[in-house]
């Protein structure tokens, strides 16, 4: 084998070796996905009420097609890129592709995401935000949401959602894009008030953002 022919072949080898390591890692995040589901379709499959006709979740809630239906849930907000509609003839859905990572910007879906909340709620029905563990990804739009259509602060918003979804801890890169949209609607910022609760929230119910970068990129189940 000539030379050029032996690098080539190397080069192969090394392509093989990469789709292998992604393929497994493919596999690996689909059983944590599907184990994490469980969990959560089993203790933590009730849509939380915070508002007339604004519920919160995690995928639990999401897939229990009885409460969402006793709930009169009419619309479905997905804030993840790994999860799809589950019940797509019974429910309006619409799919926000994110990441649970500080450094995925959220703040530009938000008018988005307010249109589609404010559409069902305006034609009476209800309507369900989630994301995986409904704790940071909905948490950040249903805060933002609040804090939009009553003219909150971001610290009311948090505070109110937080006494009806004890769970939520957004990532700080969240919190920071909240910090700077309720600048946009106050004309100022809370920072150390909401670094505080920010850390306060964190330190009681801890958090689950891990981005794991090797040779191939891959995200835990929580965050996908």
């Amino acid at each position: 084998m000539s030379m050029p022919e032996a690098g080539q072949a190397a080069e192969r080898d090394e392509r093989g070796r990469d789709d292998y390591e992604q393929q497994q890692a493919r596999v690996l995040v689909a059983l944590m996905q599907s184990f994490c589901a469980a969990r959560y379709r089993k203790a933590d499959n009730t849509p939380c009420p915070i508002e007339q006709g604004l519920y919160l979740g995690s995928v639990g809630a999401a897939l229990n097609k009885e409460a969402l239906k006793s709930l009169n849930i009419t619309h479905i907000l997905i804030v993840a890129r790994s999860l799809s509609p589950a019940f797509p003839a019974e429910f309006n859905y619409k799919k926000i592709e994110v990441l649970d990572s500080p450094d995925t910007d959220l703040l530009k879906h938000f008018d988005e995401c307010f249109s589609f909340i404010d559409e069902a709620i305006s034609s009476g029905g209800n309507v369900l935000v989630h994301c995986f563990a409904g704790r940071s990804r909905s948490v950040t739009i249903v805060v933002a949401y609040l804090m939009k259509k009553h003219q909150m602060s971001l610290e009311s918003a948090l505070s109110l959602v937080r006494s009806k979804r004890p769970q939520l801890a957004p990532n700080e890169g969240f919190i920071s894009q909240l910090e700077n949209f309720d600048k946009s609607l106050q004309g100022k910022t809370q920072t150390a008030v909401v670094v505080r609760l920010y850390v306060k929230l964190v330190s009681e119910e801890g958090g689950m953002h891990i981005l794991l970068h090797e040779r191939f990129s891959y995200c835990c189940c929580c965050c996908c």
